[in-house]
């Protein structure tokens, strides 16, 4: 990657070169299914520009069948591997790391949903084997696993559920709980056998909102030895407020709770908010009416060196803000992947 420019992004010479020098991994970034070509065709170039080493972007939702997330799989790997003087397709931390050293961007992907998996746990190492390394559970609403965040039950998981996760135990992907119920998400803790992470979740502590997660979540996920990516949405940070420091509150409200080490970024960037509002304003039960009806702010990736910046600020050592940019999720996979 790139040298960080000091006065382009208003940094002091300690952040520039910390953030240089980190593994930073943004470990959320909705990609199909949605946005304008020309929009997309250069999207992760702001990752790029602000020092990204990796991103796992979005390949499915609980919209989507089998049929179409194995066509969108396909499409997806060739575009990465049509350009490897820019992307790697990382299926190891080692891979990772070797992207970063080569100053490439690795990328792999995940799922928001697990309806793709059509109740068939067979398909989990089949979608791992093309580079799904995590899917969460249920995206807002009631799937086959159990229930989502905006569901108006809170149902647990489902007996497919506890399969389901056995299975991605077994292969080696990750076990997400974003977007998903609570009583759903503290059954996964507890059945699970390996780390499970929120890829992107923020503070009710901090905020409160039906998409962020209670104390006890955190407490929970950070118990199996799990990681909290935090989000950039607005409406989930505060009152439809976007700002470095918003995102630095919620980083260090989970940091004072479960330690610096449970704590990641997860920034769910929406390279084209206005294809994505017309999506919002068509699923009403998935986006319930009162909570998304707005011109949403979000962060961007130009804020990843701010974010270093803030944390230095903010009395966080060197190792700290390492592990918060990117090494506590890459330990988190190297403990999981296979």
């Amino acid at each position: 990657m790139p040298e960080i420019d000091i006065e382009k992004w208003n940094l002091s010479p300690a952040a520039a070169k910390l953030h240089s020098d980190a593994l930073v991994w943004d470990n959320t970034v909705p990609w199909s299914g949605f946005g304008r070509p020309e929009l997309k065709r250069n999207a992760l170039s702001h990752h790029i520009a602000s020092g990204a080493d990796f991103v796992s972007v979005t390949v499915a939702t609980d919209g989507q069948t089998v049929e179409q997330t194995i066509t969108t799989l396909a499409n997806e790997r060739r575009y990465f591997l049509s350009q490897p003087e820019t992307f790697r397709l990382c299926a190891a931390g080692a891979d990772i790391l070797a992207a970063k050293s080569a100053g490439l961007l690795g990328v792999n992907f995940n799922f928001q949903g697990t309806n793709a998996f059509n109740r068939d746990v067979g398909l989990v190492e089949l979608y791992y084997k093309l580079g799904v390394r995590h899917a969460l559970l249920a995206y807002n609403q009631r799937n086959h696993v159990g229930d989502g965040c905006h569901e108006r039950t809170d149902g647990g998981l489902s007996r497919f559920g506890v399969a389901l996760i056995g299975e991605m135990n077994r292969v080696g992907m990750l076990v997400d709980c974003s977007h998903t119920g609570y009583r759903t998400s503290m059954d996964a803790f507890a059945c699970s056998t390996a780390p499970v992470i929120f890829s992107h979740a923020n503070a009710s502590g901090v905020w409160k909102h039906e998409r962020n997660i209670t104390d006890d979540q955190i407490d929970a996920c950070a118990a199996t030895g799990g990681v909290i990516g935090v989000n950039g949405i607005g409406i989930f940070l505060g009152s439809n407020d976007a700002t470095t420091d918003l995102l630095l509150n919620h980083i260090d409200y989970i940091a004072q709770r479960v330690g610096p080490t449970h704590v990641g970024i997860g920034l769910d960037w929406v390279y084209d908010m206005e294809s994505l509002m017309v999506l919002v304003k068509q699923m009403s039960e998935t986006y319930p009416d009162g909570a998304y009806d707005r011109e949403i702010a979000v962060a961007q990736p130009e804020q990843l060196p701010q974010i270093t910046e803030g944390l230095l600020l903010r009395g966080y050592a060197d190792a700290d803000v390492r592990n918060i940019l990117g090494l506590n999720w890459l330990r988190v996979a190297e403990q999981v992947w296979k």
